[in-house]
C-alpha cells in the first residue's frame, strides 16, 4: 500500500476552505487528471480521471465529514482502490492549514514506480497548491455542504 501526506496553508478562513472542499464537482479546476466528479448523494461521488492516458472511473463514499474539521473517504467501486482524509485547521482567523493524507494500492508496475519516484507526492502537492490559488483568487467558496457524516 502506498501513502502520501501533504499540506498547504491557504489565506482564507477555515469555513471558506472547508466549504469549497465539499464542492467535489469543482475538483477538475484544481486537481490534475480529474476530468469529472458527480455528486450522487450526500455521501457518494462518481469520479472520472485520466492520468498518463489511462482513464479510470470509480465511486467514492464519504465515510466521515465534520464541518470545518475533516472529510474522509474510501473508494467503493471501480478501477481505483484508495482511502483518504483531509483536515482543516485554523492557523489564525484568516489562514487555514489544509492537510491531505491518502492511502492507495498502486495498479501495476507503472503506478508502483511513480510512487517510488515521488511522482504521486509531487502531484498531490501540486493539487493542493492549485486549490490554494483557486480559493484565494475567488476569496469565497462556490458553495457549501454543511452536513455531518
Amino acid at each position: 500500500m502506498a501513502h502520501v501526506e501533504e499540506y498547504v496553508e491557504v489565506n482564507v478562513p477555515v469555513r471558506t476552505a472547508y466549504n469549497q472542499w465539499t464542492q467535489f464537482e469543482s475538483f477538475p479546476a484544481f486537481v490534475e487528471g480529474v476530468d469529472r466528479v458527480e455528486q450522487r448523494g450526500d455521501t457518494l461521488t462518481h469520479w472520472v480521471t485520466k492520468v498518463n492516458g489511462v482513464e479510470r472511473e470509480f465511486d467514492a463514499r464519504i465515510t466521515e465529514q465534520v464541518p470545518d474539521r475533516r472529510v474522509a473517504w474510501t473508494t467503493v467501486d471501480g478501477d481505483t482502490r484508495q482511502a483518504g482524509l483531509v483536515t482543516f485547521e485554523a492557523v489564525d482567523a484568516t489562514t487555514t492549514q489544509v492537510s491531505l493524507h491518502m492511502n492507495w494500492i498502486p495498479d501495476g508496475l507503472a503506478e508502483s514506480a511513480a510512487d517510488k519516484l515521488g511522482l504521486v507526492k509531487r502531484r498531490v502537492s501540486g493539487d493542493l497548491k492549485r486549490f490554494k490559488v483557486f480559493i484565494e483568487s475567488r476569496g469565497a467558496e462556490t458553495g457549501a455542504w454543511r452536513g455531518e457524516v
